[in-house]
Order: C-alpha cells, then structure tokens, then sequence
C-alpha cells in the first residue's frame, strides 16, 4: 500500500470493523486500512494467549476494543479492555497488548 493509501475494497460502502481480520489459531493477524503520512488504522485480531511484545511509540495509539477481552500493558500498568471499551496509549510510553481470550481490535495512530 503506498504511503497515502486506502484500498479500493474498503472505500465507499459501509463495513463491519471486526470483520476486517480473522482469526487465525495461534497468530496476531492485522488489516491496514488507512495508510496516511498522518497515521495509520490497522485493524487486529488475536487468538488466546498471542500479543504483541513490550515496545514503544512516538506517537499517541488509540486502542478500541471490537470483541473478545484483551489486556493492554502501560508503563508496567496492565489495563483490562472488553467489546466497546477504549484506551490511549501515550507516545513514548513502553506498551503492550495480550488476548486473554480470542479478541479483535482497532488501532489508530495519529502522528
């Protein structure tokens, strides 16, 4: 996908989130969905057990919640999110997320 991308599929036409990314046993599986020199939305989902590793950002994440219970890790704080509940992982701060049972999630990050 090029640098200021949304594919063609996605543009113009209502869509339910979390079918954007399906499960697969034992992954993370991702969908970008925006692509802008101004930020990215990826859509996620997540077997039980799987995450992503400590890491950090230079930008503020949002995190929303589209199904499932996952756990979001900040600053060594771990924060429980369930279908319909959000959180804002603060740039530079280490971050990271864990299903605690099968969940999907949207990511939107805004440079």
């Amino acid at each position: 996908m090029n640098q200021n991308a949304v594919k063609e599929e996605l543009l113009a036409r209502p869509l339910k989130l979390a079918d954007l990314a399906g499960y697969q046993d034992h992954s993370v599986v991702s969908r970008e969905i925006i692509r802008k020199s101004t930020g990215t939305v990826t859509a996620f989902a997540f077997d039980a057990g799987e995450g992503l590793s400590e890491h950090t950002a230079p930008f503020d994440a949002l995190v929303y919640c589209l199904e499932g219970v996952g756990e979001v890790m900040i600053a060594g704080i771990w924060h429980p999110v369930t279908a319909g509940e959000m959180i804002i992982m603060p740039a530079d701060k280490p971050h990271a997320l864990k299903a605690v049972a099968r969940f999907k999630m949207l990511l939107v990050l805004i440079k």
